[in-house]
C-alpha cells in the first residue's frame, strides 16, 4: 500500500479539455506528484494502472497511444467502478473520477460513483441543470457540506464560465451570509461573440448572419448553431447557479427546461437539421435581427444575450436584452468574454463582477484541475 500524498484520478473524456487536463497534470511538477493518473477511458478503449504496470504518462510518453494500444474495451461505468475501487484499495489513496464529456449516461451514473466512495469532478453541465431528482441525489451522496466526513466530493466549477471563479464566488458569498438579491451576466462565449460583433456602442452594419458564419467556420459555435442561438446553454448555467441559492433550490423541476428561454434561432429555421443549411438560410432573418438593433441603438443601447436570476422576484430567464452603451455589459466585453455581476446586501451599491475568458479547453481544463486540488486538500 502506497503512503504517497495525493489522490489518484480516472478521467472519462479524453477530447479537446481531457488531453488539456490530462497535459496539465503530467507536465507541472507540483501536480504530478499529487494528482496521480491511474485510469484514461474514452468511447473505444480503457487504459488502467496496476500494481504491476503502474501509468507513466509524463511526457515523453504517448499517452495518446497507450489508450489507443490497450487490450482493453471501453468499461461499461460499473465495471469501471470495480476496476477504481480496486486501485484505490491497492493505493491507499482516495480517488476522483473525472468526467470530461457532455454524455447524459455518464452525468445519469454520478450517484453510483459517490456511492462507491468515488469523488466527482467536472466540467459536465448535464447532472446540475437536468432533473431535481438527480441533483438531490448528487447533493445528499455528497460530502462537501459534511465537517469530519472522509466521504466523495463533487466539484464542478467549469460548468459555469469555465476556469471563471463563478460557482465557487456564489457559495462563498451564501456560505459567508450574504445575501444574494440577483445574478445577471453574459454565459454564453458563443453569443457573447455574436453580440460584441454585431451589436456595438460605436454602431455598425454588420449582418447577423456573416458574423454567425465566421463563428461557425471559426470554431466559436457548435457545428450547429441552432445549439448556441437556442439559448439551452445559458438555461442550463442558470439552473446550476439558482440552485446554488438557497430560496431557489427547488425551483426548476426540470431544470434548464423550466427556464424561460428565448431562443434566437428564427421559427422556420426550428427544424432544420443541418448546421450547414442553418447558416445558408440564416440571410433570409438579417431584417429581423437589424431591426432589433436599431430599435436598441435608438434608446443608446446595445443587445446582449444574458442570464437573469432575480431572487426577488422568484424570476429565472434566458433573454436577449438592451443594456445602455455606458453598462459594462456594452463597453467592457471583447472577444468571447464572460461577465456575471452578483447584487447582494453587501455589494448592493455596485455589484461584484466576474469577467474572462469564458470558453475554450486550457481554460476549461484550468477550473477542473483546480478541482482536482481542491479534492486531494481534503482527502489526500
Amino acid at each position: 500500500m502506497s503512503t504517497s500524498q495525493g489522490i489518484n484520478v480516472a478521467i472519462i473524456g479524453v477530447g479537446l479539455v481531457g488531453t488539456s487536463v490530462i497535459s496539465q497534470l503530467t507536465t507541472i511538477p507540483n501536480l504530478a506528484s499529487r494528482l496521480h493518473i491511474v485510469a484514461l477511458q474514452n468511447s473505444k478503449k480503457t487504459l488502467l494502472s496496476t500494481p504491476a504496470s503502474p501509468l507513466s504518462l509524463a511526457p515523453p510518453a504517448d499517452w495518446k497511444k497507450l489508450l489507443s494500444n490497450s487490450p482493453t474495451s471501453a468499461l461499461a461505468l460499473p465495471d469501471l467502478v470495480v476496476e477504481l475501487q480496486k486501485i484505490t484499495n491497492d493505493s491507499g489513496r482516495h480517488t476522483a473520477v473525472v468526467d470530461n464529456t457532455s454524455d447524459e449516461t455518464v452525468a445519469q451514473f454520478y450517484p453510483e460513483f459517490l456511492k462507491a466512495g468515488l469523488s466527482v469532478v467536472t466540467p459536465n453541465k448535464k447532472a446540475f441543470s437536468g432533473s431535481l431528482d438527480l441533483y438531490n441525489q448528487i447533493k445528499q451522496l455528497k460530502s462537501n457540506e459534511k465537517p469530519g466526513s472522509t466521504g466523495p466530493l463533487v466539484y464542478q466549477e467549469s460548468t459555469v464560465g469555465a476556469g471563471l471563479p463563478i460557482i465557487g464566488t456564489l457559495n462563498d458569498l451564501i456560505y459567508t451570509g450574504d445575501e444574494i438579491t440577483k445574478i445577471e451576466g453574459v454565459f454564453s462565449g458563443t453569443l457573447s461573440y455574436i453580440f460584441n460583433e454585431f451589436s456595438t456602442p460605436k454602431g455598425g452594419d454588420a449582418k447577423f448572419s456573416q458574423i454567425v458564419k465566421v463563428a461557425k467556420e471559426n470554431g466559436y459555435t457548435e457545428p450547429h448553431p441552432d445549439d448556441d442561438l437556442n439559448g439551452s446553454d445559458v438555461a442550463r448555467k442558470l439552473a446550476i447557479l439558482s440552485r446554488l441559492v438557497p430560496s431557489l433550490s427547488t425551483s426548476l423541476a426540470e431544470g434548464y427546461l423550466s427556464v424561460p428561454t428565448h431562443s434566437l434561432t428564427p421559427a422556420p429555421l426550428s427544424d432544420v437539421k443541418s448546421g450547414d443549411e442553418y447558416v445558408q438560410r440564416l440571410p433570409e432573418f438579417d431584417g429581423d435581427y437589424t431591426a432589433l438593433n436599431q430599435a436598441a441603438a435608438n434608446e443608446g443601447c446595445v443587445l446582449r444575450y444574458v442570464g437573469v436570476i432575480d431572487v426577488e422576484k422568484g424570476e429565472i430567464k434566458a433573454s436577449l436584452e438592451k443594456y445602455p452603451s455606458s453598462h459594462p455589459f456594452a463597453s467592457s466585453l471583447s472577444g468571447s468574454d464572460n461577465i456575471v455581476a452578483f447584487h447582494t446586501k453587501r455589494y448592493s451599491a455596485r455589484p461584484l463582477i466576474v469577467q474572462g475568458a469564458g470558453a475554450g479547453a486550457d481554460v476549461t481544463a484550468m477550473g477542473v484541475v483546480a478541482d482536482l486540488v481542491r479534492v486531494a486538500e481534503r482527502r489526500g
